[in-house]
C-alpha cells in the first residue's frame, strides 16, 4: 500500500492537485500497485512553512512557487530499476499535464510489511 503525500505551497487549485495525484497513481499502477490501492494526502503550506532552494542541486530551471514534493511510502522490495521506471513515467505524465518535471522532487520511503495495519488494527502481513 503506497501512501502518497504531496506537499505544495498554497494556494493550489483542485485541478493542479488532481493532475499531480492522478499522474502519481497511474505511475504506481504501472509499476504493479493495484488500481484500488489509492491512499493520497495533500499538504498545502504557507511559504514560511515550505521553504526550498530554487536550484539545488543542478536544475535546468529554477524552482517556482509550483515546486512540489512527492513522498511515496511503500513496502520494501522495489528495485532501483522499478523506481527509475516509475520516475520516468511520472515525469512524462506530469509534463503531458503541463507541469514542469524540473519542479518535482520525489522521495521514496520504505517500511517492512509488518508495519502496515490497513484497518481494525489487523496486521495482515505478519
Amino acid at each position: 500500500m503506497p501512501l502518497v503525500t504531496l506537499t505544495v505551497r498554497k494556494p493550489k487549485p483542485v485541478v493542479f492537485k488532481t493532475k499531480v495525484l492522478d499522474a502519481v497513481h497511474a505511475s504506481l499502477v504501472s509499476s504493479g500497485v493495484p488500481q484500488a490501492d489509492l491512499f493520497q494526502r495533500v499538504f498545502e503550506l504557507d511559504a514560511d512553512d515550505f521553504r526550498f532552494d530554487p536550484s539545488y542541486p543542478d536544475l535546468a530551471s529554477p524552482r517556482t512557487v509550483d515546486f512540489m514534493l512527492i513522498e511515496i511510502l511503500w513496502s520494501v522490495g522495489r528495485s532501483v530499476k522499478v523506481k527509475k521506471k516509475l520516475l520516468a513515467e511520472l515525469m512524462d505524465r506530469l509534463a503531458q499535464a503541463g507541469l514542469d518535471p524540473e519542479h518535482v522532487m520525489v522521495a521514496f520511503k520504505e517500511t517492512t510489511w509488518e508495519n502496515w495495519s490497513f484497518g481494525g488494527g489487523r496486521l495482515i502481513h505478519t
